[in-house]
Parts: structure tokens; C-alpha cells; sequence
């Protein structure tokens, strides 16, 4: 029997939806290969560079995940105890292996020069905040989020006009590069500002992806098109005009760039091997252990050994995968019984 989503021609939003936990593997594997470390010099450095991507496409789908969870159940407790569930446990576990060895081999430097900042850096990365520590700031990062996207739903759902704010949202990642009051007061956490926007725009594709909204059978060009000319423009920011220019205006191109690649990904996905479906489901099942996991505790002792790149992705993918299956089922159990 044909696919419904393919029926008529065009693509179904709802895919989105069905495709999500393997997006969110195919994500993270682009977050891996970011993440391993290259020449400059090599010809493939400028489409490395390009895994940062898979940044903005997680939090394109946690908008929409999110917008969904609202609507299951509109409590703000509810819906806040259980972001707190998945996402805590782990956190806490990895924040404690990383910032107490950090603080004690410091003598008072490092994340956490006194005991307050390591405490605070345990419970909500406050470092990141402070000073820009990117050793997790994606966690700290989406927490905050988690903590607006109830009122964001809520102001979208009583007036759509709302839905212009991922706008304002680009607007104010400028200010925040550009004009001196705003960038010396928070400048200096311009990576979580400039992702703002893609994070609002998944929540505003939610009520789309939920009335399983069809795109027409044009879309996949202009789909293509866009993801064409947004790739085109972050290879040459990433390679010859590389240090030429401020950091955001590639992130602001990264939001054409994502959610294209991540439509169009999910409609070769509704024609993808099962096999191959899974395995991107398994890995977005364990995507934030994965992430807390694969840099600071295997992808650093990894690179000591210079296997080079393709191997050392492979190892790094490897070890942090089964580490953090053990983590994933290891917390699952505590957090069931208790």
C-alpha cells in the first residue's frame, strides 16, 4: 500500500512527527563529526565545519516536540516535571563527573573557581552563562528554553500574531553582535541567541506537523533550492572567507540550511531501509547521553592517539554510543523505581 504521506504528491508535514527520534539520530551523528577534529587545510574541512548543523536541527525538532507535549496536557507542572525527568538525571550525573575533577585540579581557576560557581555549574551550567563555557552548553542552553516554551505556546495559541517573534528573535541575535549596549551586557553568549530562532520557528511548525499539513508537489524544489543556497553560502563562510566574518551571520543562514535539510531528510526517510530507520532511532533515543558523553570523556582521549579523522569518529561513535546505552537503562531503573 502506498504511503499517505506521499499520496497526492507533495510532502506531508506530519513525517516530521513520524521521523523525529531518527532525525534526531541523523543530528547527532552530524554533531559527532563536528566535533572530531581536522586540518584546516584539509578540502573536506569546510563540510566538517557544516556539523554544527546538527545543533539547530535538534532544536527545530525539540520546538515541535515540545509544541506537541503542550498539548497533551497544557500544565505547567506537569510539563515541566517531565523535561525535568528525561533530561536532569543525566545531566547531573555527567556535570558531577566533569566539574568536581575540574575544580579540584584547578587551585581555583577552571568552570568553577569557588565551591558556589561549582554548584551552580552543577545544577544549571552556570558557567556557560557566566563566562561562555561550552564544555555542555547546549543543556543550559535548552533548560532555558524548556522554561519559556509553555508561555511562548500559550501567547501563539491566544494571538497567531506571536508567531512572528522568531523574527524579532534574528533581529535582537544582531543587536546582540552589533550594537555595544546589548552585546557588552550578553554578547558573550551570542551561541545561544542566534539558535533562539530556530528553536521558536519548530514550535510554530508544531500546529502544522499536528494537522498533517501537506506541502504541495513544488515544495521539494524549493526545498531543494534553499538547502542548495544555504549550503553554498556556509562553505564559502567556512572556507575561504573563514575568520573573515562574524560567526552569527552563519548561524542566521543555518536556519534555511536546517529546516530544509531536516524536510527533505525526512522524505527520503518514508523510502529509507528499515534497518537503517532504527538504527538513526536508536541513537536519537539516546541522543542526550550521547551528547553529555561523546566529547569531554571519549572524543578528547580519542584524538590523543592521532588515528586519524574517519577512524577516530568511528571509535568516538563507537564507545560513546554503548556508554551511554549503559547510562540511558542505568538511569531508567533509578528513575522508575523511584
Amino acid at each position: 500500500m502506498e504511503d499517505s504521506s506521499k499520496q497526492g504528491g507533495g510532502i506531508s508535514l506530519s513525517l516530521l512527527s513520524e521521523h523525529r527520534t531518527a532525525l534526531m539520530g541523523a543530528a547527532m551523528i552530524f554533531v559527532v563529526l563536528f566535533h572530531v577534529g581536522m586540518s584546516p587545510h584539509n578540502v573536506f574541512f569546510p563540510l566538517r565545519r557544516l556539523g554544527n548543523v546538527g545543533v539547530d536541527i535538534f532544536l527545530f525538532l525539540s520546538g515541535i516536540g515540545l509544541w506537541f507535549a503542550w498539548q497533551k496536557k497544557p500544565a505547567l507542572g506537569y510539563f515541566y516535571r517531565r523535561r525535568f525527568v528525561r533530561l536532569y538525571p543525566a545531566w547531573l550525573i555527567m556535570a558531577m563527573l566533569f566539574y568536581i575533577p575540574n575544580h579540584l585540579h584547578s587551585a581555583g581557576g577552571g568552570y568553577s573557581p569557588d565551591l558556589p560557581n561549582l554548584v551552580f555549574n552543577i545544577l544549571v551550567g552556570w558557567s556557560f552563562w557566566r563566562i561562555d563555557d561550552l564544555t555542555f552548553w547546549f543543556i543550559p542552553a535548552i533548560m532555558l528554553l524548556y522554561v519559556i516554551a509553555p508561555f511562548y505556546i500559550r501567547a501563539i495559541r491566544r494571538s497567531p500574531s506571536w508567531r512572528w517573534l522568531p523574527v524579532a528573535a534574528i533581529v535582537w541575535a544582531v543587536m546582540v553582535n552589533c550594537y555595544p549596549p546589548v552585546k557588552s551586557l550578553v554578547g558573550h553568549v551570542e551561541i545561544f541567541w542566534s539558535r533562539v530562532p530556530i528553536f521558536l520557528l519548530g514550535i510554530n511548525c508544531g500546529t502544522f506537523v499536528q494537522r498533517k499539513h501537506r506541502l504541495d508537489a513544488s515544495a521539494p524544489w524549493l526545498l531543494l533550492m534553499l538547502f542548495v543556497l544555504s549550503l553554498a553560502v556556509c562553505l564559502e563562510l567556512e572556507g575561504s572567507s573563514r575568520g573573515k566574518f562574524p560567526l552569527f551571520i552563519e548561524r542566521m543562514v543555518y536556519i534555511p540550511l536546517s529546516v530544509s535539510l531536516t524536510i527533505l531528510l525526512t522524505w527520503a526517510m518514508s523510502a529509507a531501509p528499515r534497518r537503517l530507520l532504527r538504527g538513526l532511532q536508536f541513537v536519537g533515543t539516546l541522543s542526550l547521553e550521547f551528547y553529555l558523553i561523546h566529547l569531554h570523556f571519549v572524543l578528547v582521549n580519542v584524538q590523543k592517539y592521532g588515528l586519524g579523522y574517519l577512524l577516530t569518529a568511528l571509535i568516538t561513535f563507537v564507545v560513546s554510543l554503548v556508554l551511554a546505552f549503559l547510562l540511558h537503562h542505568a538511569i531508567a531503573f533509578i528513575t522508575k523505581n523511584w
